[in-house]
């Protein structure tokens, strides 16, 4: 990590130690939207991170999701920075407030969009780039997510305030967002491992504390190691994004894909070396498991990633599959 990457990761660490302590995520789930977190954000400049031209803008970008997802940050953080990558991209002036992001092929009346009632949505649909008002979620189109989140089914038919053809196809908007996740969810585990560590080594059990029991240090050498096995596919992906689309699809896919199969390792293990105080409300080690139980599905869980990228595999045949391995 150079020192421009290490200065911007401690800034963000900080901003969300200060704007989203747990209440914060726990008022966002009795519905209130962290309009202070997202204020924060805003005067530091970090909403607008993927609208740059910067060559380290989609690095950037990771390095502040991680963040997020360590702190176990409600809100529509990834939405609001891809939609205002995509808008910035097809020169549509993005509004003021949280922006949120519905993608489709058209062929459905409606998708599943987080936090539509909260903000602004920015459709992507069939090449096309719609910035849709804020829409008005009927009850009984309202559900939550696993991290107790606001979701909605939305119909896409509604007055736009703005359109334009999008040079974004949908392949590089999934694969941005999955890569995303897949920070988010490295940020997450790197989260609950410094949550399990501190926990042991101040619970004590017949006399000694946890962190002594050599169960327990296995249990956490695991968890670390799935932990960091995720973060370094992340880099990776990051480091391969300039590169051409199949390098990236593969390098992506394979992150989205750690970084999955990671998570439930380090949420049972979290959980696990926490015992029963673990699973209570008042601790915040659910914040991030429960995001993490989430985000596994969201742009594409490891069994799609897994098909996708064994197709790509096979269609290149044999003989293109070591250059891939060597170039990601």
């Amino acid at each position: 990590m150079s020192e421009a990457d290490a200065l911007l990761a401690d800034a963000c660490a900080r901003l969300f130690a200060q704007h989203a302590p747990p209440d914060v995520a726990d008022a966002a789930e009795q519905g209130a939207f962290p309009a202070a977190l997202w204020s924060a954000l805003d005067a530091a400049g970090m909403l607008a991170v993927l609208a740059s031209k910067e060559p380290s803008a989609v690095a950037d970008a990771m390095t502040l999701l991680r963040a997020a997802g360590a702190a176990g940050a409600p809100g529509p953080l990834l939405d609001h920075v891809i939609a205002a990558h995509l808008l910035h991209r097809a020169g549509i002036g993005p509004p003021a407030g949280p922006l949120t992001l519905a993608r489709g092929d058209g062929a459905s009346g409606t998708v599943r969009v987080n936090w539509a009632a909260d903000a602004q949505v920015v459709a992507h649909v069939d090449g096309r780039l719609t910035l849709l008002r804020r829409a008005q979620v009927p009850a009984g189109k309202r559900a939550t997510s696993m991290a107790g989140e606001p979701t909605a089914l939305l119909r896409l038919d509604v007055d736009a305030e703005a359109q334009a053809p999008s040079d974004a196809t949908a392949e590089e908007v999934e694969c941005l967002g999955a890569l995303g996740r897949a920070a988010q969810m490295a940020g997450a585990m790197s989260g609950a491992l410094d949550l399990a560590v501190a926990y042991v080594n101040t619970r004590a059990q017949f006399g000694r504390p946890l962190a002594k029991f050599q169960a327990i240090q296995h249990q956490l050498a695991v968890l670390a190691e799935e932990a960091a096995s995720a973060g370094v596919a992340v880099d990776l992906a990051v480091a391969a994004w300039p590169g051409d689309a199949a390098l990236r699809r593969f390098a992506v896919g394979a992150a989205k894909i750690r970084a999955g199969e990671a998570a439930g390792a380090v949420a049972r293990i979290a959980h696990q070396v926490h015992g029963a105080m673990g699973f209570t409300h008042e601790y915040r080690l659910h914040h991030l498991t429960r995001r993490l139980w989430t985000w596994r599905d969201d742009f594409g869980a490891e069994s799609v990633w897994a098909e996708r990228l064994g197709r790509q595999i096979a269609a290149g045949g044999g003989a293109a599959l070591w250059p891939l391995l060597a170039r990601g």
